[in-house]
């Protein structure tokens, strides 16, 4: 890991937009200093993204669980993470580029990844970062421990609500997403 003293944002951003260039190169993020490698998706992970997707487009039409987008994330906006999904309103990135704002973004979404950096990346940075940013909730699909995590009501720091159940329940992703989510699906996609 690189600490920000090293990697600044800018220099970060132009290193990102290079990696891109070269197939097969990591997905970088920039979470509390750090600079991160996220795994590429798997197969398994794709497809929560996409049964995630219908479930969202059927609840309400005019929203979009849009795939990898980045978001310019923490408090002062000198962060860079890479969700496995984000729930906005349809036309919301429009324009907006690579790394974009987190404004009008309901949920952000995180499928674990069979990689020794999720306990730390998924579990604890991230949630924090995404908290500090003000998203409404973060789902974490931990494929680990097979269980769903919601967090919800950030309050700048953290979230201070967590619900937390194991695949096959139901749980209830809270206002702004407002959709019941049964989690039997995901049995199918763990390995």
């Amino acid at each position: 890991m690189i600490e920000s003293r090293v990697l600044t944002q800018d220099v970060f951003e132009d290193l990102a937009r290079h990696a891109r260039r070269v197939e097969e190169a990591p997905w970088l993020e920039f979470v509390h200093g750090k600079l991160e490698v996220k795994a590429r998706p798997d197969g398994n992970r794709g497809q929560i993204i996409a049964w995630l997707t219908r479930l969202c487009l059927q609840a309400y039409p005019d929203r979009w669980l849009h795939a990898y987008q980045g978001l310019r994330t923490e408090t002062d906006g000198e962060g860079n993470a890479r969700p496995d999904a984000v729930l906005a309103p349809i036309d919301t990135f429009v324009g907006q580029g690579e790394w974009a704002s987190p404004d009008d973004v309901l949920m952000v979404v995180e499928v674990t990844s069979y990689d020794e950096d999720t306990d730390r990346r998924d579990r604890v940075e991230k949630p924090r970062a995404y908290a500090e940013t003000g998203i409404p909730v973060y789902l974490l699909i931990d494929r680990d421990s097979c269980e769903v995590k919601v967090h919800s009501e950030p309050d700048g720091v953290r979230y201070e609500q967590v619900v937390t159940v194991p695949y096959g329940k139901t749980v209830t992703l809270p206002d702004p997403v407002g959709i019941e989510l049964d989690t039997e699906p995901l049995k199918n996609w763990t390995r």
